[in-house]
């Protein structure tokens, strides 16, 4: 009663609670596995995007650096050339010891590029250079350069930014007599790299934005099945185990689609045996207890003597037990433990089945085949099921009629059958008859001590061996019943 009320409130506000049962998944975007995947993916892709600006930056910065020292080099290198080949193009002779002339010459002849200017100085004065106007700042950090008495290469800040100097001391018999100095602005030409960073950080950024939008929606892809478990989930009762999820794809989280799946196969099985073995219990168990109940009343009345009614109490409760027994059986036979598997012969089951007949019932038993090879099987599970397709021969049939017990092995599988001579089974009830307290058409002709969990058990023990119940019959004719199991090779 508790369980029918727990059932039916869960059913009646399921569509009241159903949104707040759905809210993991449904929550604010900002919350939960999806989030946290944009996150990550956002974060790689800022933490990439960043460190590749910045290492964008300091090799365009090293490039722009090289480029400029290797200008100044090179004007250095012409200067150099000038001092030690050229001739003074007013006499045609070397310069000798007219630096002016070097230095006017030089000046006439190289024009500086746009961020480059020329500086001279005579005897520690300023001469002449390719920028008079320039800023006062540049102008007074490069006077600061004209006792320079060796070669120096160095930076100094100006209005625009940083300046690089290359100052080469001119020296007239190892005297320095005047001064030559090139320069560079640094500032502008890190200025473009800048732009140059501008533009790519502003398409990075669109990168990024576009990159994380994609990412979204491919989360969410990618969590749909989750999500789908969950719903699953939440619609399963314990009344309605059919529902499945989609599996689509080879990964992990097709994975656990498939083993979700699985777990509910499992569960139906496991809910499905549960609520037959309840059924069948209260059921077959009910008569058994309300005959036994009753003559107890009788012989508490004093209606009914001690020794007519113990017998009949005894042989319910005998029944009562095979009856829980066979449930139990039927029972385990879901369960992964329900075989223990050994190799037998099946020469000798055979024989030993049919020397178990015997004693069953007087009828004419007959050995109609002996089958030859090894099989893989429970051998006391094999042996109750074949005796329960004997006993079922005895049922439908009389005193002497006869009953064949046979085997044998062909096309990879292995046949145990029992035949019998009784009615036949119509083609009406041939699947009934293996359903849990089925009986034969002639049941309320024949007296028959069973509960109708023969036939079930039966298959059930065919199925776990990975086989099936054949039945070949006409009705009036007989019938003939067959476990038919595959057989695997024995590894040698």
């Amino acid at each position: 009663m508790m369980t029918t009320a727990r059932m039916t409130t869960t059913e009646t506000t399921t569509t009241e609670a159903e949104p707040q049962r759905r809210g993991p998944f449904r929550r604010p975007l900002l919350r939960g596995a999806r989030a946290r995947i944009l996150a990550w993916v956002v974060g790689l892709l800022a933490a990439s995007t960043g460190a590749t600006l910045v290492l964008e930056q300091r090799v365009l910065t090293d490039r722009v650096e090289q480029r400029v020292d290797e200008s100044l080099d090179q004007e250095v290198d012409e200067f150099r050339r000038l001092v030690r080949d050229g001739r003074n193009p007013l006499t045609g002779r070397p310069f000798g010891r007219d630096v002016a002339a070097i230095f006017d010459v030089f000046l006439r002849r190289n024009v500086p590029s746009d961020r480059e200017a020329f500086y001279t100085f005579l005897n520690g004065r300023p001469h002449r250079s390719t920028e008079p106007d320039a800023d006062a700042e540049v102008r007074r950090r490069v006077r600061e350069l004209r006792d320079v008495r060796e070669v120096e290469r160095g930076d100094f800040t100006g209005p625009g930014g940083d300046i690089r100097y290359l100052a080469v001391p001119v020296r007239v018999d190892e005297a320095p007599r005047g001064l030559f100095v090139v320069t560079a602005r640094l500032g502008e030409e890190e200025d473009e790299v800048n732009d140059v960073l501008e533009v790519n950080a502003i398409i990075a950024l669109c990168v990024l934005l576009v990159a994380s939008g994609l990412a979204f929606l491919a989360a969410g892809r990618v969590l749909a099945p989750l999500r789908d478990v969950a719903d699953t989930a939440r619609s399963i009762t314990e009344t309605d185990l059919k529902r499945r999820i989609a599996v689509d794809g080879d990964d992990e989280i097709a994975g656990l689609a498939r083993t979700f799946n699985e777990m509910l196969d499992r569960l139906e099985a496991a809910f499905s045996t549960q609520r037959d073995f309840l059924g069948d219990a209260g059921h077959e168990l009910r008569t058994p207890i309300t005959i036994i109940q009753g003559h107890l009343d009788l012989l508490e009345s004093g209606a009914a003597k001690k020794e007519d009614v113990l017998p009949i109490v005894v042989d319910e409760l005998d029944r009562m037990s095979r009856l829980v027994e066979d449930l139990l059986l039927l029972a385990k036979s879901q369960r992964p433990n329900f075989l223990h598997l050994q190799h037998v012969d099946l020469d000798e089951l055979t024989e030993e089945l049919f020397n178990k007949a015997s004693p069953v019932a007087d009828r004419d038993w007959k050995l109609d085949g002996v089958g030859v090879g090894r099989l893989l099987i429970d051998r006391q599970r094999m042996t109750q099921a074949v005796m329960n397709l004997l006993r079922n021969a005895v049922e439908h049939t009389g005193s002497g009629d006869p009953i064949s017990v046979g085997s044998e092995i062909s096309d990879g599988s292995a046949r145990i059958w029992v035949t019998d001579t009784g009615p036949g089974v119509p083609a009406s009830e041939r699947e009934r008859i293996f359903e849990r307290f089925a009986r034969g058409p002639d049941a309320h002709s024949t007296r028959k001590e069973g509960a109708g969990l023969g036939l079930a058990i039966a298959r059930a023990v065919a199925e776990a061996h990975g086989g099936r119940i054949d039945l070949r019959s006409r009705e009036g004719e007989g019938a003939t019943f067959a476990i038919v199991i595959p057989r695997e090779e024995e590894e040698s």
